[in-house]
């Protein structure tokens, strides 16, 4: 079994050659050069997935996968995974959402000394298995410890599996009777004040609109003050204009424009997004959802007993706990999990 030292070591090493990758810094390396293929390879399948934005991702892995950052995140679980225990086979179905976005599940189980076993979204299967390569390159050990199937999951000890609301509850029938995390539909909130900076507000636009709002970190509803002016959020939106040139973002937006004008539903257009009243905080793709509040304490606490809805809270105010500023939705910590479930925790107790 590879020592828990050199796993850390590997990652470090992966997270370079993912920070290089992401920074564009594409020359004189074979590694960075397969990584990078991929990008474009996955660019080319999926036509969600745009060049920018897998680097963007591939920036911020890399950018957390410091032996500093992964020291802090294992600390709490180091007397597990310093003991010699069975090699257990984790199961994981991964989303396609957004690119890569089942890197941290993949991380974990390797990290905590265990086997990953790894069913793929088709909209994300380019990328994944190249990292897994590059690593394996870093650290033969790991060749054993990596297996991606195209077909039904079996032989495993226990299961991480993402999905929404919908397909929850199939794996909850399926997969139920071993330990297991299964993720269900979340959403991320911003809180506004009405006070905030022009870059805060730059940064929220970020918030919304990378990954052209796919992933369950973007914003897709915000909490603002009654009497609110939108002028100044509207004009950071605006700028924004290239989203539209997706064809699949535009095809979103133009049919939700669509519905909205036929329903008489009052709404605001930027020419790139519709902002519409809505208590939802799930939102379709190119619409943005909005609720007013009277009293920012209360809304404060009204985030807090909603947190089982919740992904992300972002706010540049004090009031919500465990809140980003603007702009670091989508940089979250090794130690942010998804749904709020600790996922080393459930790895070293098995």
């Amino acid at each position: 079994m590879i020592s828990i030292n050199n796993r850390i070591q590997a990652f470090v090493s992966l997270g370079k050659l993912l920070l290089a990758v992401g920074s564009n810094n594409i020359k004189g390396n074979k590694q960075v050069e397969k990584l990078n293929k991929a990008v474009v390879d996955s660019v080319n399948y999926n036509g969600w997935f745009i060049e920018d934005n897998v680097r963007y991702m591939f920036a911020s892995i890399g950018n957390g996968l410091t032996e500093d950052n992964i020291d802090i995140w294992i600390t709490s679980y180091k007397k597990e995974l310093l003991l010699s225990k069975e090699v257990k086979t984790i199961g994981v179905v991964m989303a396609g959402n957004v690119p890569v976005v089942g890197f941290h599940d993949f991380l974990s189980i390797l990290i905590s000394g265990n086997k990953v076993l790894a069913k793929l979204s088709s909209d994300d299967n380019k990328l994944l298995p190249i990292i897994a390569e590059l690593l394996i390159e870093i650290e033969p050990g790991f060749a054993n410890m990596i297996e991606f199937t195209d077909g039904r999951l079996t032989g495993f000890d226990a299961i991480i599996a993402t999905g929404s609301n919908n397909t929850s509850r199939y794996f909850e029938y399926y997969f139920g009777k071993y330990p297991n995390i299964i993720r269900k539909n979340r959403n991320s909130v911003a809180l506004l004040t009405g006070d905030e900076t022009d870059d805060e507000l730059q940064g929220l636009s970020k918030d919304i609109f990378m990954y052209y709002g796919l992933g369950c970190r973007n914003i897709s509803h915000i909490l603002i003050p009654e009497n609110y002016n939108f002028d100044r959020l509207f004009k950071v939106i605006e700028r924004n204009e290239e989203i539209v040139k997706n064809h699949k973002y535009f095809n979103n937006y133009e049919y939700n424009k669509a519905i909205y004008l036929v329903n008489g539903k009052k709404h605001f257009d930027t020419g790139n997004l519709l902002i519409t009243e809505d208590g939802s905080f799930s939102s379709p793709v190119s619409v943005l959802h909005y609720s007013y509040y009277k009293d920012i304490d209360v809304a404060g606490r009204f985030l807090e007993v909603s947190s089982s809805q919740i992904q992300c809270i972002v706010t540049a105010s004090n009031v919500a706990k465990n809140a980003v500023v603007p702009g670091n939705s989508q940089f979250p910590e090794l130690w942010d999990y998804a749904d709020g479930v600790d996922t080393m925790q459930f790895l070293t107790e098995l």
